[in-house]
C-alpha cells in the first residue's frame, strides 16, 4: 500500500450490450488471462439462457442475484492485548458488490455443469431465487457476524 496518498479508481465503461457498469466489473472479473471477448461471450450467453428460462429481463434478473448475495455484515479479526478476535463490522457499499462479484463467479465454477455458460446461468438463477452456494455463502458471512456480536466493541 502506497502510504502517499489512496490509489484513484479506475472509470469502468458501460458494457457494449446492456450499457450497464457491474455487468461489465462482472465481465472483468470473470476474465481470465485478458480474454475480454471469451468473457463477453461467457457473461452473455448466460444471460441470455437466464432469459430463455425465467421469461423476465436478464439484467433485473442478475441485479436480484447480486443483491441476493451482497453481505451486510462480516468479521474482521482485530488483536487486543495478544488475543484474536473476529469482530463483526458493517460492509462498505463497494466491498458488497466485489464479494458478491467474487462469491458468484466462484460458485458458478464448482457447479458441474458442462459449459461456464451453463453454470453461471444455473448459479445467477439460483440467487436470484435465494439459493444457491453463493447465497449460502452470505448467511455463513451473517451467521459468523451473529455469533461474534459479542466482540463488537472491539469495531474501529
Amino acid at each position: 500500500m502506497s502510504r502517499r496518498h489512496r490509489a484513484e479508481k479506475r472509470e469502468i465503461i458501460p458494457d457494449p450490450k446492456f450499457g450497464d457498469v457491474v455487468i461489465s466489473k462482472f465481465m472483468n472479473s470473470i476474465m481470465l488471462d485478458g480474454k475480454k471477448s471469451t468473457a463477453e461471450g461467457i457473461v452473455y450467453g448466460a444471460l441470455d439462457q437466464v432469459e430463455e428460462k425465467a421469461k423476465s429481463d436478464p439484467v433485473v434478473l442478475f441485479h436480484q442475484a447480486l443483491e441476493n448475495v451482497m453481505p451486510q455484515i462480516e468479521v474482521r479479526s482485530r488483536r487486543v492485548g495478544g488475543a484474536t478476535y473476529q469482530v463483526p463490522v458493517e460492509v462498505r457499499a463497494e466491498r458488497r458488490q466485489a464479494l458478491a462479484i467474487r462469491w458468484l463467479i466462484t460458485a458458478a465454477r464448482n457447479r458441474n455443469e458442462r459449459t461456464m455458460v451453463d453454470r453461471l446461468s444455473g448459479e445467477l438463477l439460483d440467487a436470484s431465487n435465494g439459493r444457491g452456494t453463493a447465497v449460502k455463502k452470505r448467511e455463513d458471512t451473517h451467521r459468523m457476524a451473529e455469533a461474534n456480536r459479542a466482540f463488537s466493541h472491539y469495531r474501529w
